[in-house]
Formats: C-alpha cells, structure tokens, sequence
C-alpha cells in the first residue's frame, strides 16, 4: 500500500500517532494506577504477537501514521520486545519510534533496544526520595530507576524524558527538585495530573488526590524563579512546556483535567488485546485482533479500514468535568 498523508478525524484534528500497549502487566503497584491485590491480567494468547503488532504499524503508514510509542502496562516486561522493537523500526514510513517505560530493566535492555531501532524512553519516576518512590510507586527502589535512566541516556535514547504524576499527600512536596533537574541536565521533566481510569480504589484515590497542575507550578516558581513559555512546540503536543532561566532542559505540564488539551489531540491507541481505543478517557473501542486473526493472506487492507474507521469515531473530548471517565479499562491496561 502506498503511504499516504495523516488521516483527519471528524474534527478536523490530524491524526498521525498511535500508542501500542503490549502487556497489560506491570512490575510496579502504583496508588493511582494498580491496586496490591485482585487484577486479573490477560492470558499470553489474548495478546498480539509481534507479527500481528508489525501488521497494525503497516497498516498505520499506509494511511498517514508516523510516529509510534509503546508502552504497557510495562512493556520491558514482553520477553519478544526486542523482536517488537526490530520488526517496527524496519517499516519504511514510521519515523519515530519510542518507549514508555518505568526504566527498572532498562540497565540491561537499553543497549540492545536502541540496537533494534527505538528512538528514545519516557520515564516514569514520580519522585526522587526513595522513601516517596517506594510508597507511591510500590514495588521498584529509586536506586533501579535512576540506574536505568542512566543506561538508557549512555545508549543514546534521547532526549530522556521524565514524566511524574502529582498525588496529594504522597509527592507534591518532591515536584521542586524533579524540576531542578532541567537546570543541569537537558531532559524533558513533566508533570502529569491524575485522572480517574477504570473504577475502583484506585479512580477513587485519583479524584481525592488530584492535584492541579496551576498549583504544581506555583510550587515550582515559587522555589527556582519565573518559568519561561516555550516557543516552537508542536501544536499537539500534551505539555506546555517551558524552562528556567539558565536551565538545559524542559519542564513540561500534563493537565488533562485542568487545561485539557483535546482540541489538538492527534493520538489513537492499540490496547495488548488488539483493540483500538479511541480516546483515553471514554470506553468506546474497535476490535482489530479478529481481522488480524483471520483466514485471509493479507489483512492490512482491513486493519487499514478499521484504523481510519476508529479515527472517524474518535471523539471530541472527554467528559471529566461532568464526572464521565471510562470504566471498562485501568490506566495499565490502555498504556496512557
């Protein structure tokens, strides 16, 4: 098929950048994504393989995708991710292809992934006191992230960016040194706000936890001076980004709830169970697993339709303010 340009949605918004979740399992427990106890993850077959993964990316391009992300739950957990990663990147069209990840493998896999063809990480560190990460984030110590970071920069997946959710009561207080950072170090460190996914404990603690990112960065100014807007950033990016006045690097502000930025959204998402979802914070999808699994030889023809039907779907919005989120799904099992 050939390339063509990036599909537009019935809202006239560009739509060119498709996150891959593939495993729904994690090696981390955080407050406001997975409870201790009682998930049920999905069985090995009902994930897509990386030929069926490949074919989605195919099929993508054809219709004017070019940027792609992976993520999980935590993908570094598939054992065939470089197999992922190298059947991907070999796709004429994609251009870049990155990787969210809680960078706790990382000091091994870094290497070998930048190798296969990933471009750069997103990491979620929400915290740089280990008594904040091993409460909030449940399951890692600050000395295994920060070791992966670094592995991931020494091997070239750059620019490192850092992306940190603020709960109330855990690590509001810890946002001022995360923002340091960019004084002396070229990262990208961004500040997200919680958003209630999926019910449950967990969407509970998310609305009594929330904080506002307008409050994040008074907290930020109010210690290392004024931040300054920056210029030149893609209208769709989801961060409004700005720096410090002699800093290297960006902070950035995520705030889905307090300025949501949907009206530039160019995102479509691919569930580890070969669903597309059409916006993170609605429960409305398409299955594509059933076309990828078909008898027919070639399937990208339909994979194609039913991507351009999705982006057609894809909604205006979401619904937070009227107390609407989606249900059906945690934030783990989406990929963010």
């Amino acid at each position: 098929m050939e390339a063509n340009q990036m599909p537009l949605d019935s809202f006239n918004r560009e739509i060119d950048y498709l996150r891959i979740s593939v495993i729904d399992r994690c090696n981390l427990r955080c407050v406001y994504c997975m409870p201790l106890n009682g998930i049920r993850f999905l069985p090995k077959a009902e994930l897509l393989t990386p030929a069926e993964i490949e074919a989605v990316v195919r099929a993508a391009v054809s219709v004017g995708f070019r940027k792609f992300r992976l993520t999980g739950g935590e993908p570094t957990l598939r054992l065939d991710l470089l197999e992922i990663v190298e059947r991907i990147a070999r796709v004429p069209g994609v251009g870049e292809l990155a990787l969210t990840t809680n960078a706790i493998l990382m000091r091994e896999l870094a290497g070998s992934l930048k190798a296969a063809g990933l471009s750069r990480v997103n990491v979620h560190l929400d915290s740089l006191n280990p008594v904040t990460v091993d409460r909030q984030m449940r399951g890692a110590t600050f000395a295994q992230i920060w070791q992966g970071i670094e592995a991931c920069e020494a091997a070239g997946l750059t620019p490192i960016k850092i992306n940190a959710v603020v709960t109330a009561g855990y690590n509001e207080a810890d946002v001022v040194e995360l923002a340091r950072l960019t004084l002396a170090r070229d990262w990208h460190v961004r500040f997200i706000e919680l958003m209630p996914l999926g019910g449950g404990e967990c969407a509970t603690l998310s609305v009594k936890r929330y904080v506002s990112n307008i409050e994040t960065r008074r907290r930020i100014e109010a210690a290392l001076g004024p931040l300054i807007a920056l210029e030149g950033a893609s209208s769709s990016d989801e961060a409004r980004n700005f720096s410090l006045a002699g800093g290297r690097g960006v902070i950035g502000f995520i705030s889905p709830v307090s300025e949501p930025y949907c009206g530039s959204c160019n995102r479509m998402r691919l569930t580890a169970d070969g669903k597309f979802h059409l916006c993170l914070l609605n429960d409305d999808e398409l299955d594509v697993r059933r076309a990828l699994r078909s008898a027919r030889e070639d399937g990208l023809d339909e994979v194609a339709r039913i991507l351009l039907r999705a982006v057609e779907l894809k909604p205006t919005g979401h619904h937070l303010l009227n107390g609407r989120s989606t249900r059906e799904r945690s934030m783990y099992q989406i990929g963010g």
